[in-house]
């Protein structure tokens, strides 16, 4: 469980793969970790049900961290999945699959909430916020998005307990420099308000913004996608990591699916599960350096 208004900012191991990379982050230490729903809920969008065994996975992965925030998987149904495509309806029977899957998979951590507010405007968001709050009892993420506008924010603010500001929105339009003067707007307003930083692990600023509870990012797996990595030591290319390093991580990774999830089919590829888990391990050390302890 996360303590709110902790001393520093906790780090999040975001991750789009529940079992291979998932495991990876808690095989290399990472006591914080975010997952997405959107596998899960995008089975019961598309067939109305999902695999029993799909209902354990996320249950089990927040079992062994100290916090675990599940994402409803709503930006990838809207820009990946489904870009251009998801309608009103579609957020609807979105949010009614994701609190079916809540509730089916006994999931007692951290949610964030069904940000739609580029699709369904901000009066349906509300609408849909409010109802899940009665509809669960797992503490949920507010998230602001800059159409909200000052009044929103306010609203927000005094509604939530955990509210989360979309870093790759402000990037995206030029105004990442607004995000230290945005986060202290809202602490300042309510000082026992929690914060999260989605998409968010720029170290050059984390200290400026260690009074914020936590923190996602996806960076950590970089190495698997553009073959480059990050260590204590710098930047390199994954080829260039030995092999009994690898060889000692993917151990670790087995002996967790092991223990957790022995009856889930192997990864063609093992030794990704060991890059990723020693490029977990390297990216915590960095992390500690940058925003303090992360166990």
């Amino acid at each position: 469980m996360i303590v709110p208004n902790q001393s520093n900012m906790k780090v999040h191991f975001a991750t789009t793969e529940i079992i291979s990379q998932g495991l990876s982050a808690i095989s290399g230490g990472s006591a914080y970790n975010l997952g997405t729903a959107f596998p899960f809920v995008y089975d019961m969008f598309q067939k109305g049900k999902t695999k029993s065994s799909n209902l354990e996975i996320i249950s089990k992965m927040s079992s062994v961290s100290n916090h675990y925030i599940l994402d409803s998987g709503l930006f990838t149904l809207m820009f990946g999945a489904m870009k251009g495509k998801t309608s009103a309806k579609d957020i609807e029977l979105w949010y009614k699959y994701l609190i079916e899957f809540i509730k089916r998979s006994n999931y007692s951590g951290t949610c964030v909430e069904v940000d739609s507010q580029k699709i369904i405007g901000q009066k349906e968001t509300w609408r849909l916020r409010e109802k899940m709050e009665t509809e669960i009892k797992n503490r949920i993420i507010n998230v602001f998005h800059l159409e909200d506008g000052e009044k929103g924010l306010d609203r927000l603010i005094e509604f939530s307990n955990y509210i989360a500001i979309s870093v790759p929105e402000l990037r995206s339009l030029n105004k990442k420099n607004h995000l230290v003067k945005l986060a202290n707007y809202i602490k300042n307003k309510k000082p026992e308000i929690d914060i999260h930083l989605l998409g968010y692990t720029e170290k050059k600023t984390m200290k400026d913004l260690n009074f914020c509870t936590s923190c996602d990012s996806s960076s950590w797996i970089s190495g698997i996608r553009y073959g480059m990595t990050e260590t204590i030591h710098g930047k390199g290319h994954i080829n260039n990591i030995k092999p009994e390093i690898i060889k000692t991580h993917k151990k670790k990774w087995l002996e967790n699916k092991a223990e957790l999830f022995p009856q889930l089919a192997f990864p063609k590829d093992l030794d990704r599960c060991g890059i990723l888990t020693f490029s977990a391990n390297q990216h915590k050390k960095i992390y500690e350096k940058f925003a303090g302890p992360q166990d």
